[in-house]
C-alpha cells in the first residue's frame, strides 16, 4: 500500500521540480502533460473516486488562480490570504497526488486522509522554500536569475511579512516597486536588506520547516518501509533543496 502511494507522490514531485527548474515555458508544458497524463491513468484505473479527487483538485486550483490574480502586485496582502493561495494551488496539487496513491491502494479512509495531509503539508513547504530561493538562492543552481519574482512584482511571503512589519517609508518602497512597477537597478538590493532587517526570510523558512514537520507527522500511521523512508527523504529534499 505505502509503495503505491510513494510511487504517485515521488514520481509526480520529482517530475515537477525537474521541469519547473527549466523556466516558465517548460513549467506550462509539463503542467499540461501531467494534467492529461493524470486523466489517462484515471481511465485505465476505472475508478470514480479517482475522478472525484482530480475534479475537486482542478476546481480548487482554478479558484486559487483567481485568488492569486486578486492579490497580484498588492504588498498589503494578508499572510492568511497568501497562504490560502498556496493551499489552493501548489498544496492542492501535492495533496491530490498523495491522496490518489492511497485511493489506488484501496487504503482505509484514515490512511487516505493521512496521505492527503502529507501531500498538502509537503506542497506548502515546497512553495515557501521556492519563495525564499528567489531572494537568497544561487542563480547558477536555480537555473534563473535571483530576484525574478521581485522584478515581476510577485507577492510572496517574504514580501508580505516585510510590508507588514515596515514603517511608512518602507511601505511606500514596496508599493512603488511592486504595486506601481517602478523599479531602479538598486531596488532589489534594498528589498533584500529590508527582508533581512525584519527577519522575513528566516521566518518564512521557519514556516516551511513547520509544514515539513507536519508532513513527516502525517506518515506516522504507516509501517517503516523503504517507500516510507523515500517519502520522508522527499520532505528533507524540499526543505534543503537549492533549486
Amino acid at each position: 500500500m505505502i509503495e503505491a502511494i510513494a510511487f504517485w507522490v515521488i514520481d509526480f514531485t520529482l517530475a515537477s521540480i525537474k521541469f519547473l527548474a527549466e523556466g516558465d515555458q517548460a513549467a506550462v508544458l509539463v503542467g499540461d502533460f501531467l494534467y492529461s497524463r493524470a486523466f489517462q491513468m484515471m481511465v485505465s484505473v476505472g475508478s470514480m473516486r479517482v475522478l472525484e479527487v482530480l475534479a475537486d483538485a482542478t476546481n480548487v486550483i482554478a479558484e486559487g488562480e483567481v485568488l492569486q490574480l486578486i492579490n497580484m502586485h498588492d504588498p498589503d496582502t494578508a499572510v492568511d490570504d497568501y497562504l490560502r493561495v498556496i493551499r489552493y494551488k501548489t498544496a492542492k496539487l501535492f495533496e491530490a497526488s498523495a491522496r490518489l496513491g492511497a485511493v489506488i491502494a484501496q487504503s482505509p479512509q484514515q490512511l487516505e486522509e493521512a496521505c492527503a495531509d502529507y501531500g498538502r503539508s509537503l506542497g506548502t513547504a515546497f512553495q515557501l522554500v521556492d519563495d525564499l530561493l528567489d531572494y537568497e538562492g544561487d542563480p547558477h543552481q536555480l537555473g534563473k536569475n535571483v530576484g525574478d519574482d521581485f522584478r515581476d512584482g510577485k507577492i510572496t511571503l517574504p514580501v508580505v511579512l516585510a510590508f507588514e512589519r515596515g514603517d511608512d517609508t518602507e511601505k511606500k518602497f514596496w508599493q512603488r516597486t511592486l504595486e506601481d512597477g517602478e523599479q531602479a537597478p538598486e531596488d532589489f538590493s534594498r528589498a533584500l536588506a529590508l527582508m533581512q532587517r525584519h527577519g522575513t526570510l528566516s521566518d518564512s523558512m521557519t514556516r516551511a520547516t513547520d509544514y515539513a514537520e507536519r508532513a513527516r507527522t502525517a506518515l506516522q500511521p504507516f509501517p517503516e518501509t523503504p517507500a516510507k523512508a523515500a517519502m520522508l527523504d522527499l520532505v528533507d529534499f524540499c526543505i534543503d533543496r537549492i533549486f
